[in-house]
């Protein structure tokens, strides 16, 4: 297999010797910034082909993989341009410089079909696999506390990369994700909680040496150090119920023998294992890229893409402890025009009266976002305006305001406002009391709501709940005087009984005023047990019929009922208290089985099938979704292309 290299640094280096004793690769070409540079390295490594820029290297049609050596902040840019390249890649990690970066990259990578692995090369050595075959066996019983550690001082000007904030410097990016990459394949799963401390340089604004501290569900606690300017032991540490394992060269392991320590609680010394690495670390690592480029990833112990999400989740929470924010994550460097929306997945759209432009079947869910990890909003906004989608549902209660700040700050740096249809609530209980339902309430939430969404108007404002102890008159009085303002350009009711939405719409018309044009009650193949929330109502249950014959536009929320349909639960598993409380019955686990036999036979899953059931429907129906990643979007967008009649409706909802 060929390789090209991006970048000459001390990596880059390391990596051709690793090419050169692989039994897979050849080294063919070389990108820098400079010819100077590449001539240089091309010198010193006798490689053929130098250019003078990495987009060169990339039009290069003999190179089929590409090694990926550069700043840690350049290296989402350059796996979305290897990736489009039709170039295979093995990135030096970090993977990129922080998750929502990889979620973006690691889409990037799966439409354009080609490989990619995160280069934790110590993942490609055997010593790595047995460790792990060692803990899972119960060699020391159940494991209980680890620790692992990974320092250097690497004595270096403070212009170095690695002690750059705008490069994404610091120990945790370069040294601390071993140790949580360690830690995690350990156990087996990710961590519940992330602490750290760490000294920040005054100069850097980066992390020099830091701890961090790392608990799982399952009640493992992790100790991990790294550094930059401070030379500590490299070791792993493991403790059991019944013993624990040393391993004294965790990162670096070579070739010939490499040892792990295991010492048993009731024997006197260690007893040694032997690892036999069959070549240099590099080498391996080169190799397993060529022997898994079918599959488009490798298999663990080696960095699958999940894994790299896992890590990158996991470094992100320890930096946000330790008080690390990048120059590439402030909102200067997040402005951008909107991505255009893209020519292969098959939004469509309706109308909602008052709304002068249509509105995308799929609405964007946004109670998880925050302005504290901005990244994060853009990449998930941004991916679904790519995919054609130009709702976003928020609301005044959802994250104290922190959600509609993030959307508004997202609108504000894409300068897409006019392009975008918000979905606004206000009026829901909340700290000031659970009757809100009232023309001052929703006055008040109404102003709060637009200054934290930076608009003067919302293009659908829902009551987030009712009050049916309020003549609905002083509701609809009050709507539409913020609707004669210009605040609003449609309103209507969540969780509001068709008797109540059928009260206020007779008041309007009788008054010659605005009606209400929407409703968003939850609607799902699920039938709710109970409502995840006091105070809201299901469609499911009662008023499907009312909604078909009035022809009123439903913006169903739950629209998945809460993941039910993931596969994530069975009728044995109660350890979500919550979705037994509101979704476990007989009845919805037979909708669950016949949406898997369904999606079985139209090749999607039994998640999509749920949401193709509420876009199906007789009557203008939209479905809210919450997804948190970039994946759960995509999948989402599946059900646009699935189409349900209306015996599969019937048979679905077992009727």
């Amino acid at each position: 297999m060929t390789w090209g290299i991006l970048g000459t640094g001390l990596i880059a280096h390391t990596f051709v010797r690793g090419i050169a004793a692989s039994a897979t690769g050849a080294l063919l070409a070389v990108g820098s910034r400079t010819q100077e540079a590449a001539n240089r390295f091309g010198d010193e490594h006798v490689v053929e082909r130098r250019y003078p820029s990495y987009d060169a290297l990339l039009a290069d049609p003999a190179v089929q993989a590409v090694y990926i050596a550069l700043p840690n902040n350049l290296h989402a840019e350059w796996i979305v341009k290897c990736a489009k390249a039709g170039k295979h890649i093995l990135c030096e990690k970090p993977l990129t410089a922080n998750y929502a970066e990889a979620m973006v990259v690691l889409e990037e990578v799966r439409r354009h079909d080609v490989f990619l692995m995160e280069a934790f090369m110590y993942r490609c050595h055997p010593q790595t696999a047995r460790l792990k075959e060692l803990v899972d066996d119960g060699v020391i019983g159940d494991v209980r506390l680890i620790q692992a550690s990974f320092s250097h001082n690497y004595r270096a000007p403070h212009e170095n990369i690695r002690l750059s904030n705008s490069a994404a410097g610091g120990g945790i990016m370069d040294v601390g994700g071993y140790t949580t990459s360690m830690v995690r394949l350990i156990v087996g799963a990710e961590p519940d909680h992330v602490t750290g401390a760490a000294h920040i340089g005054a100069s850097t604004r980066v992390d020099e040496w830091a701890s961090g501290g790392l608990h799982f569900p399952n009640g493992i606690v992790a100790s991990l150090i790294c550094g930059i300017q401070v030379p500590v032991e490299s070791a792993v540490h493991i403790w059991g119920t019944e013993g624990h394992i040393t391993v004294p060269n965790p990162w670096f392991p070579g070739k010939g023998a490499n040892r792990i320590l295991i010492q048993k609680s009731e024997d006197s010394a260690p007893t040694e294992i032997i690892v036999e690495g069959e070549n240099d670390v590099y080498a391996l690592e080169a190799d397993t890229v060529a022997r898994y480029l079918a599959d488009r990833q490798a298999p663990h112990p080696a960095m699958t893409w999940a894994d790299s999400l896992g890590n990158m989740a996991t470094l992100d929470a320890w930096r946000r402890a330790v008080g690390v924010t990048f120059d590439g994550e402030q909102p200067v460097a997040l402005r951008h025009p909107a991505p255009r929306p893209r020519s292969d997945v098959p939004m469509t759209y309706a109308r909602i009266l008052g709304i002068d432009r249509p509105v995308s079947r799929l609405i964007m869910g946004s109670m998880i976002y925050s302005p504290r990890d901005l990244p994060l909003a853009c990449a998930m906004l941004d991916y679904f305006v790519s995919l054609g989608g130009n709702t976003i549902d928020t609301a005044h209660i959802y994250g104290g305001g922190e959600a509609e700040r993030a959307v508004g700050e997202w609108m504000r740096l894409r300068g897409n406002r006019a392009e975008v249809v918000i979905v606004g609530k206000g009026a829901a209980p909340d700290a000031r009391g659970p009757r809100r339902v009232t023309p001052t309430d929703i006055t008040s939430d109404l102003r709060d709501s637009l200054q934290r969404l930076g608009t003067d108007y919302i293009d659908l404002y829902l009551l987030h709940r009712d009050d049916p102890a309020v003549p609905v008159g002083e509701l609809v009085e009050c709507l539409n005087e913020h609707y004669r303002a210009g605040r609003i350009r449609a309103f209507g009711g969540s969780n509001w009984t068709v008797g109540r939405l059928e009260a206020a719409n007779d008041y309007a018309w009788e008054h010659g005023l605005a009606p209400f044009a929407a409703s968003s009650p939850n609607f799902s193949l699920a039938v709710m047990n109970e409502p995840p929330w006091p105070g809201c109502l299901s469609a499911s249950i009662d008023g499907k019929e009312w909604y078909i014959a009035h022809q009123f536009p439903l913006l169903a929320w739950s629209s998945q009922a809460q993941g039910f349909f993931t596969g994530r639960y069975a009728p044995d598993d109660h350890s979500n208290p919550e979705m037994v409380r509101c979704w476990y019955s007989a009845d919805n686990f037979e909708r669950l089985a016949r949406a898997r036999e369904l999606g079985r036979r139209k090749g999607v899953s039994a998640n999509v099938i749920a949401l193709a059931y509420v876009l199906a429907q007789p009557f203008p129906t939209f479905a809210l979704i919450g997804p948190h990643t970039i994946e759960e979007t995509r999948t989402s967008a599946e059900a646009l292309g699935v189409t349900l009649t209306p015996e599969d409706l019937r048979w679905l909802n077992l009727e």
